[in-house]
């Protein structure tokens, strides 16, 4: 490895070679890159990532999604349909820790490229792979985008008004579930590598990893018959946990544990409500929750949402409460400031740019924004020529038969 262990965060010493597209796997390796691996991106030549123009911006201008998705990644271009890059990969292989993809299952096979052949290369190498429904099983070979694995897990049915149609969130939250229980896989591989020296293949589909959030719904069926229903704003018999109505606005608060809730019932000015035995219990509160949050929005409803914030943030009534944030309020948020959790970042065509900052915060090997998002092939030279150790006459032709 030519990379210093920990110089730029804890996952210095390792190398990714990321072949996705779109969220499901980039995003995976935008956590690693993001604690400091060395993210290979490799794109086919002339086309790139989808990502590279999906976003919110207009038509023919540079995307604001991928300078995110993309930080802290080299990229080159390889087309792995040819015969010629998919030797290419395989040298790559030979240098990398991890190979990262959320093809189609059995794309990587047809080429020639699956986990067989790339183990035997490097029997260290952890393949990180990530699909709508996963590596086997009757529909492992369909195609699978997070909105489909978001209703098969269960999320869609449970999202919305109970007087609506299911919803959706207005992230990708299945893609990027997805890919944030492939980046745990992926170090709990690692782990094993470090006490055995083997790879192994990491298996994360959507439908899994959304199902894995799903809390006690399958329990609760299998015990019960209950089948959750959507609920909107609140979560049954969870109470009071909700956003109430201020003179001027709406504040969020969460006081639903028996003695928050008797900070709650302390700053209201009814003290007498955390003994009542329609309020005193967690099970007792849950039965009467309609009238609960009633009584809650009384009070929340003669102040403005400043005033109930001000009584809510005091030591004696101190209960979870807030705002419900847009961007512009976590721009000027002081928390948010003093643990830059926004960064400003450098863009070579966009200039400033803020984002969300690495997460989560390491006290001894942090790691950080190192790079703008690339463009196209931008590191074929470097990789091509400083890695792999091509020729002049080598590149130039590889690169004239439209191999990079």
């Amino acid at each position: 490895m030519t990379v210093t262990a920990f110089k730029n965060g804890p996952l210095g010493d390792l190398r990714v070679l990321e072949l996705g597209t779109l969220l499901a796997g980039p995003f995976c390796g935008q956590l690693l890159g993001d604690l400091g691996a060395d993210v290979i991106k490799i794109e086919p030549p002339n086309q790139g990532d989808p990502m590279r123009v999906w976003g919110r911006q207009k038509e023919g201008e540079p995307s604001l999604w991928w300078p995110v998705v993309a930080r802290n990644k080299r990229a080159i271009t390889l087309d792995l349909r040819q015969s010629e890059g998919q030797e290419l990969l395989k040298q790559l292989v030979a240098e990398a820790d991890f190979l990262l993809e959320n093809f189609r299952p059995g794309t990587l096979e047809k080429w020639g490229l699956g986990w067989n052949e790339l183990s035997a290369i490097n029997p260290r190498l952890i393949m990180i792979r990530v699909s709508g429904f996963g590596q086997t099983g009757p529909r492992a070979k369909d195609p699978g985008f997070g909105a489909i694995g978001e209703a098969m897990g269960g999320l869609r049915y449970v999202v919305g008004d109970p007087s609506t149609p299911p919803s959706r969130m207005g992230i990708s939250i299945g893609d990027s579930l997805a890919a944030t229980f492939a980046c745990v896989g992926a170090l709990s591989a690692l782990h094993y590598r470090e006490k055995t020296g083997l790879g192994q293949v990491v298996d994360s589909a959507i439908y899994e990893a959304v199902l894995n959030m799903m809390e006690s719904l399958i329990t609760d069926y299998d015990k019960r018959g209950f089948i959750r229903e959507r609920t909107g704003a609140i979560l049954p018999n969870v109470a009071p946990s909700n956003v109430y109505p201020t003179s001027d606005g709406l504040v969020l608060i969460a006081a639903n544990q028996d003695t928050v809730f008797t900070r709650l019932a302390l700053a209201m000015g009814q003290p007498e409500l955390a003994e009542h035995p329609d309020y005193a219990t967690h099970h007792a509160r849950g039965a009467h929750q309609a009238e609960l949050d009633e009584r809650v929005g009384r009070w929340t409803s003669s102040m403005t949402t400043s005033e109930v914030l001000a009584i809510l943030e005091k030591p004696a009534t101190a209960v979870p409460s807030g705002l419900i944030y847009r961007a512009p309020d976590m721009l000027n948020d002081p928390h948010f400031v003093a643990r830059d959790a926004i960064v400003t970042t450098q863009h070579p065509t966009l200039g400033e740019l803020r984002m969300q900052n690495v997460a989560p915060k390491l006290s001894r090997s942090p790691g950080g924004i190192r790079s703008a998002a690339p463009e196209l092939g931008q590191h074929n030279d470097d990789v091509y020529q400083s890695l792999l150790k091509l020729t002049a006459e080598r590149y130039a032709a590889l690169k004239a038969q439209g191999v990079i």
